[in-house]
């Protein structure tokens, strides 16, 4: 029983691993963003902004280290990479602005339901952004 749970963390050690901090990162997201937005009187653009700043900066790490393992070999290897992922990151990040928004300034909708909602859709995203692009082929 514990070599067929060994074999199947192995198996999908990326996935979980990315579910774990990804998780991680979407409590921070969303902590960061209840604290400016309760707290403090920013925006909800500001707030959701802040957010995104500190949880990618926790994501970027995270993932090149534990999730996706990346060996960056030069300098200009880890700016390209860091580039990538802070490029992806800002799409989905404007995606999330975009949302927050809409949702909650225009349609007047909760904003925590609507940002839970929204991380949701980033994780996925993000995912497929670093898994085909921001990381493919940097494993040593």
């Amino acid at each position: 029983m514990l070599d067929k749970l060994i074999a199947l963390y192995k198996k999908y050690k990326e996935v979980i691993l990315y579910l774990v901090f990804g998780g991680l990162t979407t409590l921070i997201n969303i902590v960061v963003y209840a604290v400016c937005a309760h707290l403090s009187p920013m925006s909800t653009v500001a707030s959701t902004t802040v957010a995104w700043i500190i949880s990618v900066l926790f994501a970027y790490i995270t993932n090149k280290i534990f999730v996706f393992e990346s060996k960056t070999e030069d300098l200009g290897a880890l700016a390209r990479e860091c580039i990538s992922f802070i490029g992806c990151r800002l799409a989905t990040g404007i995606m999330d602005i975009v949302i927050m928004y809409v949702s909650v300034d225009m349609f007047e909708l909760n904003d925590m339901v609507m940002k839970i909602a929204s991380n949701i859709l980033v994780i996925i995203l993000n995912y497929l952004f670093s898994k085909l692009f921001i990381f493919a082929g940097s494993k040593s």
